[in-house]
């Protein structure tokens, strides 16, 4: 880590320790069922505590945006990133902190909200596909493909023989981008219904958070076993090697963004991007460059 990038007073925190936050928190690919109720929404992993987890994540975010160049500059491989969560779970957050901190130039974020009339006249996947990455891309989905078996649900939008058809056409989409070339990774971020309305709270005491605050996220709330149910469905069913649900405890914010900067971090690793070669004459190219340096300096 550079000094640039190091506090001058930060601890020499260990910032590799020797845990698997794929194996912690990655569903098992064993089970048919998922039960969220038996997965802890707070974690503290291998940190010592706030400061330690928050000088590792940004270490990974120096690894990662090195490895995202390569992955840029090779051209050959993709990664889509989905981020699925209750409100004030954190997606905005988790987006500024790690996968915002990826050069924009080979990284994009789509926030999929309720559709438009236009998209509505098309197929659900119509508006996703157009957002998935290019060859050497990165695209994060602010919410996603997913809200078609969530909130349609939930909601009652559209019959359940429309929605239940869906989970296999998503698990054939998913394979079609994985088959192109496009690593998946999909996390769920999982906050308890106390720390969502401490959050509520927070939004209501900072004016700065205001345009945040909407009624209906507190309708949402009396909905709560609904969508955990909805979510359970759709992680057992859209579950698999090539396309995997993370559950991320997301009660402690600095937790959550250090976990997934691993996972990123890890996986973009896995991938081994590696800078093309060059087909020009190196000598040459120096030759050129020490005779127009000499000649300027005389």
């Amino acid at each position: 880590m550079s000094t640039e990038d190091k506090r001058l007073d930060e601890p020499d925190w260990d910032l590799d320790p020797k845990f698997d936050f794929v194996d912690a928190h990655r569903l098992p690919f064993s089970k048919d069922e998922v039960s969220l109720k038996e997965i802890d929404t707070e974690c503290s992993g291998p940190f010592e505590g706030k400061d330690h987890g928050r000088a590792f994540t940004r270490a990974a975010n120096i690894e990662i945006r090195d490895l995202q160049y390569r992955m840029y500059t090779e051209g050959k491989q993709s990664l889509l990133i989905v981020l699925q969560a209750p409100d004030a779970a954190g997606k905005d957050g988790l987006i500024r902190k790690v996968l915002g901190q990826m050069n924009p130039q080979g990284c994009r974020t789509y926030p999929f909200k309720v559709p438009s009339s236009e998209e509505r006249a098309h197929d659900f996947l119509w508006r996703i596909h157009k957002a998935t990455p290019a060859a050497g891309k990165v695209s994060v989905f602010n919410r996603s493909h997913y809200e078609d078996v969530l909130v349609v649900r939930v909601e009652d939008l559209v019959p359940k023989s429309v929605w239940k058809d869906r989970y296999e056409i998503i698990n054939d989409f998913e394979k079609l981008l994985a088959h192109r070339g496009t690593r998946i990774l999909k996390f769920y971020l999982h906050i308890s219904p106390r720390e969502q309305l401490e959050r509520f709270k927070k939004r209501l005491d900072d004016p700065t958070k205001h345009w945040k605050l909407n009624a209906g996220d507190y309708a949402a709330r009396d909905k709560w076993g609904d969508y955990r149910e909805a979510y359970e469905d759709a992680m057992a069913k859209c579950h698999s090697k090539i396309a995997p649900w993370h559950v991320i405890p997301a009660d402690k914010k600095w937790y959550r963004d250090a976990s997934v900067a691993a996972i990123v971090r890890d996986t973009l690793r896995d991938m081994d991007p590696q800078l093309p070669k060059i087909d020009a004459d190196l000598d040459e190219i120096r030759r050129l460059y020490e005779r127009e340096l000499e000649e300027m300096n005389e």
